[in-house]
């Protein structure tokens, strides 16, 4: 006897379909599963009859095949317990055989029976869509995530006893239907400081607020407690919202890597742009993603958001130093035997540091210990390719007492956001015939050359910073990208000398 089930696998942030294959054979009780399992999936035998027999169905005391096709393909997971289960009771008509075509079937079985959580549930409903299926089952905590995406009928599972009594025309389940929706007006701004909290630094205040409009990469220097890592905490709330292709992209992730339900929002839908901040004992898989089954690291799941690197010199060399492909192409590539996995990475990097290992070198009050060779050496830590792709370099300075205790507030961040969003909206319009570039910060040379020319005081002045500066070429398209938002924030349609002066004030006076 044979049965056939149709299932979901998950490729990096892809799903693949998987046709579980059950078959009843005479011979000794024995259950074997085939087709590159891992442990998990090797457990699921015993599972399965727990779930069946406490379930009140019969579970067949002779040979058990499983396959799971393709045969090559490496599965992970407990995602296949459901389809294995109805399988197994289709094989032995226990359920119609034909109530299970153009459908597909995940979840993880409990052994009363019950149907937990998975992850991946995103890209498995969309592929389920993509093939044309009509019906997704799912486990009934995941239906929300599931119904996201649309054209196809999301079941919630809450139990086997539950699915079969639906396929056996008993008690049907009814199709979840998503009350989720997605206002622009109605996303609030994370509950995050606000700048007007924050007393001086009016000039680190400016360079955010135009990095957050072309989405460029900041490094803040400073001695400690001058507010670099308060200022980056409180970007979050001067990024402009969330659109929906923006929010499904990162929810996408998230799904696979199994945040979703401890993002703290409560809903499928992530709804704010992601802020990360790794400690720097973070590892190199972490960062950037892998694993023996690779999963998104912590620029991934920063993609659309901000990457915040607190006490950048701290971190691993070699591990800073995979951020140079990244940040230049938007994504990350692993590649293990087995093949290779791409995730999206299109992140703003936001970094501090001191100027040396005790902090207070140049500080105008505080006598700094360290040596000039072992400041050298901290320095040096960070590579001069990264720092080349970061496009605003700006110190952090000690705040004074009078400041501190100035009772008058700055400019709040929905004031700061609004420009912002204004200015994204006229980058949005520019880009138009340009799919694959959202704001200034990813436009390529093409784009540089279309948007950002100057004319003869602008390029004199250019000039003039390339010699003195001793700036790279990426280094002088870095400060056409960073004038074009400048302008931008200007409502101009030029850019004007005015707006390179600003862009190439925030280059570092000696690169590394």
């Amino acid at each position: 006897m044979l049965a056939c089930v149709t299932s979901c696998a998950l490729i990096g942030l892809e799903g693949a379909t998987i046709e579980v294959e059950v078959d009843i054979a005479p011979g000794l009780p024995k259950v074997t599963i085939v087709g590159l399992p891992d442990a998990a999936i090797r457990e699921a035998g015993e599972r399965v009859r727990s779930a069946i027999v406490n379930s009140g169905y019969h579970f067949p005391g002779t040979r058990l095949t499983i396959s799971l096709a393709p045969a090559d393909l490496r599965k992970e997971g407990p995602a296949y317990d459901l389809p294995i289960a109805l399988a197994i009771l289709a094989a032995t008509r226990q359920i119609p055989s034909d109530s299970l075509n153009k459908c597909l079937v995940v979840g993880e079985l409990g052994l009363d029976g019950s149907v937990r959580h998975i992850y991946g549930v995103l890209p498995m409903a969309a592929l389920a869509a993509a093939r044309g299926l009509e019906t997704l089952y799912v486990p009934q905590s995941d239906a929300p995530e599931a119904a996201l995406v649309e054209k196809i009928n999301v079941l919630p599972v809450e139990s086997l006893n539950a699915i079969v009594a639906h396929l056996s025309g008993l008690l049907p389940i009814r199709r979840f239907e998503s009350t989720i929706g997605f206002d622009d007006e109605t996303v609030e701004a994370p509950s995050t400081t606000d700048f007007a909290e924050i007393r001086g630094q009016e000039h680190v205040k400016r360079a955010l607020e135009v990095a957050a409009a072309g989405g460029h990469n900041v490094l803040m220097s400073g001695p400690p407690g001058a507010g670099k890592t308060l200022l980056a905490r409180a970007m979050p709330s001067i990024l402009p919202r969330l659109t929906l292709s923006e929010a499904l992209d990162i929810t996408r992730i998230y799904s696979v890597g199994d945040l979703l339900h401890t993002s703290g929002s409560g809903l499928p839908l992530i709804r704010q742009r992601p802020f990360r901040a790794p400690h720097h004992t973070i590892s190199h898989a972490g960062l950037v993603g892998g694993g023996r089954w690779p999963r998104p690291g912590e620029i991934s799941l920063a993609h659309r958001g901000l990457l915040f690197l607190d006490e950048l010199p701290e971190f691993d060399p070699r591990t800073l130093e995979v951020l140079r492909q990244p940040l230049e192409d938007h994504v990350v590539t692993i590649s293990r035997a087995q093949g290779s996995l791409t995730f999206p990475a299109n992140f703003m990097l936001v970094a501090a540091l001191n100027p040396c290992p005790c902090g207070y070198y140049g500080h105008p009050t505080i006598e700094c210990t360290c040596s000039s060779a072992l400041i050298a050496r901290y320095q040096h830590r960070i590579s001069g390719p990264l720092l080349d792709r970061i496009d605003i370099h700006v110190q952090v300075p000690p705040v004074d007492f009078d400041k501190l205790t100035d009772e008058r507030q700055g400019e709040p961040s929905k004031t700061i956001r609004a420009r912002v969003e204004a200015a994204r909206q006229r980058q949005t319009k520019r880009f138009q015939a340009h799919a694959h570039v959202t704001c200034n910060a990813d436009m390529g040379v093409a784009e540089v050359r279309e948007f950002c020319g100057v004319d003869s005081s602008g390029r004199a002045l250019l000039k003039a910073a390339m010699r003195q500066l001793q700036l790279s070429a990426r280094a002088y398209h870095r400060i056409l990208k960073l004038a074009r938002t400048v302008a931008d924030l200007a409502a101009s349609p030029r850019i004007e000398t005015v707006h390179l002066a600003e862009a190439i004030q925030y280059r570092p006076r000696q690169q590394n």
